[in-house]
């Protein structure tokens, strides 16, 4: 189109219909075009005569069922624009009602309801259908994987909540987003309660409650206050340590990013007491001088002699970090030694004995350094202050993590606000008990404990003198509605078939059993052993699994844990 042609017009619309002739007007009369047009006429001054000046035609507006728009007569704002005529039409109230107005935004908010307010039965039935299904396995079955834990109704519905929509990277009052400010007094309201929850003063202790796992806050650890190959030192995980502590495999693997990113030696148990070897733990890491020196593990039936660390870390001087994620319930309640008054850094998971949502939280010294024996008070300077705090909560993020997921951070203060309370610790005191109860039964029956008991929440089981390992145990304990965890034995010549279970009592003291019922726990899990070793007997080891589909032996023990387990109350829902 020739925009100097004094007789060229362009407006500006969805569509253009079919040319139509424009009626004549003269050069002092402007064009009148249809609705929520835009009409451009150039100055007359601008204008070129030409011999041939081809008829006016506008482009116009199409309504939604394609008709042109019949031409209104109303009145335009006029705006100058490098010489140009820019016309701007004004609304009409005539034909902009507010009827129509609330009918557009009613559509726009059923169209929302429609993707957003659709229950999860209805959004999404084939994973609805598979969450019933493991409801319903959680309900019949008994739970007694050590590390796990049913959650209060409570702690569901702030995982489940309108908190997962904010974006909150950084810290409380220090964050990258706006918006904030509730997120923030959820975050801090969660801190000040793990402090008091574990009985810390705020002046001696800090704690970050952001990290997605235990593992990941084991990682922000060695990531603030180490050089990558820098030394750490662990319990081997044979023995009943992390991998998160540093692994290699017996062929020189290195399984974990503690070991791939820092160097890793291992103490051991002894293989005759299943107790800590401490007298070869200092004798390597006077050797070894790790910078970190790590006490808790996975699968560890005993106390923990923190005093003794201690010891070794100050001699060798490495930084003495506890990793307490199996044992924080039993810490919290007090019903185990505290591993706070000798160590410097201390992890844990937030669920386990914690009953809390799965994550993980690191404490850390501040403050004075407490001065060594024979240093005068005048001595020392402002270098005797702890420093972890800025380096961990950087190692967290940026370092390491994104942004915090709330919903976590509000469920975790829901959890640890019941931790301080008198229930929670004679909850915890039930916890032991139970052990204790299925530690006895299972040795009254000459079953093989390692270490010959236990001390906290949890038993190992060695199969070996029964021929099984641990990797067939469990998947026939499975069949029969029984979940529990193959482990390592030391003396094992690796992960790969292990010898033994570990089995704990958390979870099914949740659902409210007592030593009685872990009696009649224990006589099924004897009852899958006898059976799992009779198969293993006539049939060999080769297809071992197959052999008990539709085993009338398997189908009857697992009626009777079913009959057993519903007897017991579900936390979080009914069914």
């Amino acid at each position: 189109m020739d925009l100097t042609h004094p007789q060229s017009t362009l407006s500006l619309g969805f569509s253009s219909p079919s040319p139509q002739p424009s009626p004549r007007h003269n050069n002092n009369h402007r064009t009148q075009i249809a609705d929520d047009s835009i009409s451009l006429q150039l100055d007359s001054s601008l204008r070129e005569p030409t011999p041939l000046a081809p008829p006016t035609i506008p482009l116009q507006l199409l309504e939604s069922n394609g008709a042109v728009s019949p031409p209104h007569h109303h009145q335009d704002d006029e705006i100058r624009l490098l010489g140009h005529c820019v016309k701007r039409r004004r609304p009409d109230p005539e034909t902009t009602t507010t009827s129509s107005s609330s009918s557009s935004i009613e559509s726009r908010r059923n169209s929302v309801r429609a993707w957003g307010g659709a229950p999860l039965h209805a959004a999404d039935p084939e994973i609805f259908e598979i969450m019933e299904k493991e409801k319903q396995r959680q309900f019949k079955g008994i739970e007694l994987i050590a590390s796990e834990n049913f959650v209060c109704r409570a702690v569901m519905e702030a995982l489940g909540s309108h908190l997962t929509n904010k974006y909150s990277e950084g810290m409380p009052g220090a964050r990258y987003y706006g918006g904030n400010q509730y997120i923030d007094d959820i975050e801090t309201l969660c801190c000040d309660r793990a402090l008091a929850a574990f009985g810390l003063e705020p002046e001696n202790w800090g704690v970050n409650v952001q990290p997605y796992s235990c593992t990941s806050a084991n990682f922000a650890v060695y990531t603030g206050l180490l050089l990558p190959g820098d030394r750490i030192m662990g319990l081997d995980t044979p023995s009943g340590g992390n991998t998160s502590h540093g692994y290699y495999t017996p062929n020189g693997r290195k399984v974990s990013g503690a070991s791939i990113f820092f160097e890793s030696l291992p103490y051991k148990v002894n293989p005759q007491t299943g107790y800590i070897d401490f007298d070869k733990l200092e004798e390597r890491a006077l050797d070894f001088r790790p910078k970190i020196l790590i006490c808790g593990g996975s699968s560890y039936p005993r106390e923990w002699d923190y005093a003794r660390f201690r010891q070794v870390a100050d001699r060798c001087g490495a930084v003495l970090m506890c990793d307490m994620a199996q044992i924080s319930g039993l810490v919290a309640a007090k019903e185990c030694v505290n591993p706070f008054d000798y160590c410097d850094i201390v992890t844990s998971t937030t669920h386990k004995s914690l009953r809390g949502p799965r994550g993980g939280i690191i404490f850390y010294r501040k403050g004075l350094k407490p001065r060594k024996r024979g240093m005068l008070l005048s001595q020392g300077d402002e270098s005797d202050q702890y420093d972890f705090e800025e380096k961990i909560n950087f190692a967290v993020f940026p370092s390491l993590q994104g942004g915090p997921h709330n919903n976590h951070t509000a469920a975790l203060a829901i959890a640890l606000k019941q931790v301080a309370t008198p229930e929670y610790k004679a909850y915890m005191q039930q916890v032991k008990k139970n052990t204790q109860a299925l530690a006895s039964a299972l040795l009254r029956r000459k079953c093989r404990l390692v270490t010959g008991g236990t001390d906290n929440h949890l038993i190992l089981w060695d199969l070996r003198p029964l021929g099984l390992t641990g990797k067939n145990y469990e998947k026939v304990c499975e069949m029969c509605h029984i979940t529990l965890n193959k482990i390592t034995i030391f003396g094992d010549n690796g992960a790969i078939t292990p010898g033994g279970v570990r089995i704990g009592t958390p979870a099914m003291t949740s659902r409210g059993c007592l030593e009685s019922d872990f009696e009649t726990m224990a006589e099924f899990l004897l009852r899958a052993a006898q059976i799992a070793s009779t198969v293993q007997r006539e049939h060999g080891k080769k297809g071992f699994l197959k052999v008990f589909l539709g085993n009338k032996d398997i189908v009857d023990l697992r009626t009777r844990v079913e009959s057993f387990a519903t007897q017991f109350a579900m936390p979080g829902f009914d069914i």
